[in-house]
């Protein structure tokens, strides 16, 4: 991995964008790795039980058919955990898909099972170092899904095209539930990918909660910061690929309904993810064939040096890719158009498939994330500052920006999955004047 020169704002902490969420949780919204847009919880919030819990809804997914949800715990026996040695490593996924009717009422999934949703929005969750939320303040275990858990699949339609969809580093699968319903909703199964130890937090069926390892590792003297994250992407990136191996497993080993299982078609497997999880889904792509088309929400393809600064590109950086990829930028300082973006330039002019770049104008790094529809309702409900809410997400319209998301993500999925193409990513479209199309 070569060291290129620095570039627009390399060596500051908004630089590190594209990993920057685990680590920002990791140094309490602090010293090496300030997160941008994120802020310290409040010095004096009131207790959670004199305060009114906020809650909030998700947007609705836009496509015909209801959805429904399942989650499965997979152990690699193979693989030691790298965060815990000594033990194999296990993960949690959830497999969203097309369901024979909607669910209603109580019948819908939540968001976050209550010991996942009290560590996410306690004092050293995500919402509170990464998304300036006032800890205790959120009940995250009452905003609900449009899913129906364990519904029957819908079926008639043949083997559907799987799309894996991975979080910013110290995010929970589930931030970007309202992006994968919607998917969902349109004829795709879904799989989300937990990255315990990693991540904020991940619940697992047996009770037990693994909390991130981050706090320990970021506190250490001496924290060679580039060595850390290429870690993480070393692991995130062999997560994926133990998924993928899994995902042939369960079409036959009886773990999934056999109505779900048989709805697989693993030979049309996309990928998205959003910051760090972009960066995954184009370093998987790149490590792994079975991985079809790509798309990348405002992560970054460099590497800093061990002091937080300078830029050493990834593999996927140097090496480009031979299949489809989209990159979607926003107007973060250090994010925006390929050519502003030292890893993002080297992946297009080395990319030998299709390949586009989109940026979301007047945006911020969270813009293609929940943050972007849930984060204002809770700023109305007093449970996030409000320079929080515009440090995260700029000030797009968050109708909008979930629209624009959504559509092109579909979009690309459609016309490199299906075989449909709606022409939206020929060039730049009047339907959304927010998108600036790059060339």
């Amino acid at each position: 991995m070569r060291e290129r020169g620095r570039g627009q704002d390399a060596g500051s902490p908004r630089s590190l964008r594209g990993l920057r969420r685990g680590v920002a949780v990791a140094l309490a919204a602090g010293t090496v790795l300030g997160a941008a847009g994120a802020a310290a919880a409040p010095a004096s919030a009131a207790p959670a039980a004199t305060v009114h819990r906020a809650g909030a809804a998700l947007p609705r997914p836009t496509g015909p058919y209801p959805v429904g949800t399942t989650a499965l715990r997979l152990v690699d026996p193979g693989r030691e955990d790298p965060w815990k040695p000594g033990r194999a490593r296990e993960l949690m996924i959830s497999l969203w898909y097309p369901a024979t009717r909607p669910a209603s009422g109580g019948e819908r999934a939540p968001y976050m099972v209550p010991s996942a949703g009290r560590h996410f929005g306690g004092p050293d969750g995500a919402a509170v170092f990464t998304y300036g939320a006032a800890p205790d303040r959120t009940d995250w275990t009452w905003v609900r899904t449009h899913a129906r858990p364990d519904a029957p699949p819908l079926l008639g339609a043949g083997p559907r095209p799987v799309v894996l969809w991975s979080a910013g580093l110290g995010d929970p699968r589930t931030w970007g539930t309202g992006l994968v319903e919607d998917l969902a909703s349109r004829g795709y199964v879904v799989v989300t990918v937990d990255h315990p130890y990693e991540a904020s937090e991940v619940a697992f069926p047996d009770g037990r909660l693994a909390t991130s390892v981050f706090p320990a590792l970021a506190a250490r003297p001496g924290l060679d910061i580039g060595a850390l994250l290429r870690e993480a992407m070393a692991v995130r990136v062999a997560d994926t690929r133990f998924v993928l191996d899994e995902l042939a497993a369960l079409r036959t080993d009886g773990r999934l309904p056999a109505a779900l299982a048989g709805s697989l078609d693993l030979g049309r497997i996309g990928m998205v993810g959003h910051s760090a999880g972009g960066f995954t889904a184009a370093q998987a792509m790149h490590d792994d064939p079975r991985i079809k088309a790509g798309v990348n929400l405002d992560g970054q393809l460099h590497f800093p040096g061990p002091d937080g600064t300078g830029v050493h590109l990834s593999g996927v950086a140097e090496d480009g890719l031979d299949r489809p990829f989209l990159l979607m930028g926003t107007e973060n300082a250090d994010s925006g158009p390929y050519a502003d973006q030292p890893g993002w330039a080297a992946f297009w002019h080395h990319t030998r498939g299709w390949k586009a770049d989109v940026t979301l104008l007047r945006s911020r790094h969270g813009s293609y994330t929940d943050a972007q529809w849930l984060l204002p309702q809770l700023a109305r409900q007093g449970a996030v500052p409000e320079e929080a809410v515009r440090g995260d997400l700029g000030d797009v319209r968050p109708a909008r920006a979930v629209l624009a998301t959504r559509a092109y993500v579909g979009s690309f999925l459609d016309r490199w999955l299906r075989g449909h193409d709606d022409h939206l990513l020929d060039g730049p479209s009047p339907r959304f004047p927010e998108v600036r199309f790059e060339r």
